[in-house]
């Protein structure tokens, strides 16, 4: 038996090859995307992950380079001058980058999938015009303000607010945990407008970066993702114009459950780019110890280490995959779908760093190899956006409804 898993570890080494899913859940335009995006990634933004981490800043040459080569508009319809790719593209684009690095795919996923995102579904074609375009070329960079400082995962307990005066919006309050907040650029508020109306007295605006009245408290120093600005901005009395507002009064709740199922999907990509990433440098550190004696024991471990990761990495690309095709098609369970995949990828970004990690022994826990750092990058992917255990009761509570899914 362990003479099996021996070949099996040595064969996995030497052909390493990526995802025969490909062929038959993509299209051909999808896959042209990917492909570039990890061209892009490999050449221009990887190479440059280390030092942003070491340094904790957040590298605008980043967004630059994404935006001249036309990536930053996947999500954003044709007829708007975008790639028209929707949620599936999404994920490709941010699996890509988060291969590369951590930090960039979550400031990307913030600004694709919960800025331009919600404004390509819910905004009306004059904001979208005013406020999307000027952010493709990576100079701006979109957010999403939801969370408060004492409302943790209960987002229908907002204390900010926004109430009309005349013909503006006055704002006060606090958001905290707000990824790319502190650069300039739109950003979606959700904000209480009539607290006895509850959920459908919650609304949906943008926010124009800087704003006068809006102050940026605090830079978190975090674990991981440190090259990804988090913050906390307080208003006071901020003023936005009345035409701001996004979507029908009342539906600021509904659009911001729905925006978070896209970035939930965008968690979940960073979890599978994590995952590859890491089986990609078990995988380097096996073949450059073929030069020292390896034992029949020891790849047998390596090999039942690397099978678990690639199982686990691609029934979530499955996941992912499924779970971005029902929301592009607004079907009525992607929610739990997103939920599923957020979980399992989240989860298996984190599982496969590990492991890598313990293939790699004390080599994995220094800090000049890339394993390290893609563990506490990806560990942040089980929390944000909502956390698993919230995932899980999302989808524990669909079992109360008949499946709609044929």
């Amino acid at each position: 038996m362990s003479g099996h898993i021996s070949k099996f570890c040595k064969a996995a080494i030497k052909h390493r090859k990526h995802y025969s899913t490909d062929s038959f859940l993509l299209s051909k335009p999808l896959i042209e995307f990917r492909e570039k995006a990890r061209e892009v990634v490999a050449k221009k933004i990887a190479p440059l992950a280390d030092k942003a981490d070491k340094e904790g800043k957040f590298s605008e040459g980043h967004f630059e380079i994404l935006g001249k080569e036309g990536l930053l508009d996947v999500k954003v319809p044709k007829k708007y001058g975008g790639l028209g790719l929707g949620n599936i593209g999404s994920t490709l684009l941010t699996e890509e980058i988060a291969y590369g690095c951590g930090a960039t795919a979550t400031s990307v996923s913030g600004h694709t999938s919960l800025y331009t995102g919600t404004l390509v579904t819910f905004g009306s074609e004059k904001q979208i015009l005013k406020y999307i375009k000027p952010h493709l070329s990576g100079k701006y960079v979109g957010s999403f303000s939801l969370s408060e400082p004492e409302n943790g995962s209960d987002a229908g307990g907002l204390k900010t607010t926004a109430k009309l005066e005349g013909d503006n919006w006055i704002l006060n309050g606090s958001k905290m945990w707000i990824t790319n907040g502190n650069l300039p650029g739109g950003m979606i508020l959700i904000a209480t407008t009539d607290r006895s109306k509850q959920h459908k007295g919650i609304n949906s605006f943008i926010v124009p970066k800087p704003l006068e009245n809006a102050t940026v408290h605090r830079l978190e120093d975090k674990l991981g993702m440190r090259a990804s600005p988090t913050c906390q901005i307080t208003f006071e009395n901020a003023r936005i114009p009345a035409e701001n507002i996004i979507g029908k009064p009342g539906d600021g709740f509904k659009i911001a459950m729905t925006s978070l199922n896209s970035a939930r999907l965008g968690a979940a990509s960073i979890g599978l780019g994590t995952s590859r990433h890491s089986i990609d440098l078990a995988l380097k550190y096996l073949r450059r110890n073929k030069i020292h004696p390896i034992t029949t024991a020891d790849c047998t471990t390596s090999s039942l280490k690397l099978a678990e990761m690639e199982c686990r990495a691609q029934a979530a690309r499955l996941m992912i995959y499924t779970a971005a095709k029902l929301l592009d098609e607004n079907h009525p369970e992607a929610t739990k779908y997103c939920a599923m995949a957020k979980v399992m990828g989240s989860e298996t970004g984190t599982f496969c760093a590990h492991q890598a990690m313990q293939i790699l022994g004390n080599e994995g826990y220094l800090a000049e190899n890339k394993v390290e750092r893609l563990y506490r990058d990806n560990r942040v992917t089980e929390i944000y956006d909502g956390t698993s255990e919230i995932q899980r009761l999302v989808i524990a509570k669909s079992f109360d409804e008949p499946s709609k899914l044929t």
